[in-house]
């Protein structure tokens, strides 16, 4: 399929419809020559597998952290017909709402260089990790229904935060008309005890420090205002309850699939129509676990707060820690986008992707409407991550940009060729301090198995769908 591509630029590489049979529309995929070269063929095949379904809108988008995954690759990025079209639950991905949070500071690296070892064991020690780590919250029946229903804003009720952080989250932290109904059993069980934690793989909390700034006006809206200028950044999601609704679902949708004679290219594409129950369906109980995902990102802000409180002996609001902005990576959503010259109703799947509204667009904060969505790019562990912004030119993908580093190879050949014991003592080596709940994390989530982040931003400023605006560097790492 590589022997396929067309250069469009040296950013922008197209897939015609016309090169395999099925397809219905075209596939662009969004990388420099570097990255390009690194994409694996089974990902690029993925992506024209999409373009085969029914209702789908031209183009199918590979992001340059695109690489194979369950369906549709991570980083990628399909829109269907809201009439005509399909809801999959493989094409949102099983983290349902693994998004980045950022927090600002007014610290510096040199106020804050003496503390970083007591800091990261503090959040360690405040912020549940690990694959099934269980919070310190437990949540009744009535507790856990409001979450799903009203996400961030129940973290702000029970005293986790204040009113400006939900101005600084996608969708204002709630994703409105969720019914948590069409949350199954199972997956309620799994929720209960999870909120607040930061969970396993390649989620992460980090202090940051600000290396480069790139577009000085921009930034200074944002909050970053000079170099050293300490930042913090959480990547978690929905947890196990996220999961579990992918999983139903996925199972529901395959029937679906077979009942409405929905051809599929791939098994793991299943879908369902829409307008169907079954289509609604798993778009409401997504959108449940989508602010449950809030919720808990809220709540870690809340915890980062305080255990910057216990460790530097200060209230955190004179240290002026304030969110950046939260962004969702693996979601569906119904937008209004253009598509060939006319405004459409259309749902978005984001799989490892991000939004990227530009300025003066009614889905961006009134915080900072005047420059654009804050677009939030975390790198691999103890590399640097991004905050860019979005354009008017980021409407060509349906207002997305890429979402990470993106893997580079495989958690099992990971494992194969690293040792945690190694990689935290290179980390350490390299001034950063490094907590993990198990040497596999760290090898799992080695620097090297990724991408190079600086050349994943590159590509995606460089085709214009998003703008760099400020690189930060980590100083201190909690993985699960």
């Amino acid at each position: 399929m590589r022997d396929k591509l067309q250069k469009l630029s040296d950013y922008k590489w197209l897939i015609p419809k016309n090169v395999r049979p099925g397809m219905n529309v075209d596939a662009v995929i969004y990388a420099n020559k570097e990255i390009l070269d690194t994409l694996e063929n089974t990902a690029i095949e993925q992506l024209t597998n999409v373009a085969c379904l029914p209702g789908i809108i031209e183009p199918v988008i590979g992001m340059p952290d695109m690489h194979w995954g369950y369906g549709l690759p991570m980083g990628a990025v399909g829109a269907f017909d809201r009439e005509k079209g399909v809801i999959s639950a493989g094409c949102t991905g099983f983290d349902i709402n693994c998004g980045v949070r950022m927090l600002r500071t007014n610290l510096s690296f040199d106020e804050i260089k003496e503390h970083l070892s007591k800091l990261i064991d503090t959040l360690f020690k405040n912020i549940p990790c690990g694959v099934g780590s269980e919070g310190r919250l437990n949540l009744n029946s009535r507790e856990l229904d409001d979450v799903l229903t009203n996400g961030a804003e129940w973290a702000i009720k029970k005293g986790y935060g204040t009113n400006r952080d939900l101005e600084c989250i996608e969708e204002y932290g709630s994703i409105k008309d969720g019914d948590s109904s069409k949350v199954f059993k199972e997956a309620l069980n799994r929720g209960a005890p999870q909120l607040g934690t930061l969970g396993g793989g390649n989620h992460f909390l980090e202090v940051q420090a600000v290396d480069e700034i790139y577009e000085p006006e921009i930034a200074k809206v944002f909050g970053i205002n000079f170099k050293g200028q300490i930042t913090i950044m959480v990547h978690c999601g929905s947890r196990g309850l996220g999961h579990q609704v992918a999983t139903d679902y996925l199972k529901l949708h395959e029937k679906a699939a077979s009942k409405y004679k929905i051809s599929l290219p791939d098994p793991q594409l299943v879908c369902a129509p829409a307008n169907s129950p079954e289509g609604q369906d798993y778009f409401s109980a997504m959108k449940c676990a989508a602010n449950y995902a809030f919720c808990n990102r809220q709540i870690i802000a809340h915890w980062i707060r305080e255990s910057f409180e216990q460790t530097m002996g200060r209230n955190w609001e004179q240290f002026e820690m304030h969110s950046v902005y939260d962004v969702c990576h693996n979601i569906c959503k119904l937008e209004r986008h253009d598509v060939k010259g006319k405004l459409r109703e259309v749902y978005v799947h984001r799989k490892g992707a991000t939004s990227a509204f530009p300025a003066g667009h009614i889905s961006v904060s009134p915080l900072y409407r005047s420059v654009g969505q804050p677009v939030l790019i975390a790198g691999s562990m103890g590399t640097a991550s991004y905050v860019l912004v979005g354009t008017d030119t980021a409407e060509e993908a349906f207002a997305s940009s890429c979402h990470g580093a993106g893997r580079a190879m495989s958690r099992n050949k990971a494992l194969k060729e690293y040792r945690g014991e190694q990689i935290k003592k290179e980390l350490q080596a390299n001034g950063k301090y490094v907590r993990a709940t198990s040497p596999k994390t760290l090898a799992e989530e080695a620097p090297d198995a990724y991408k190079d982040v600086d050349e994943v931003v590159d590509s995606v400023h460089c085709a214009g769908i998003s703008k760099k605006i400020a690189r930060v560097i980590p100083l201190a790492i909690a993985k699960g």
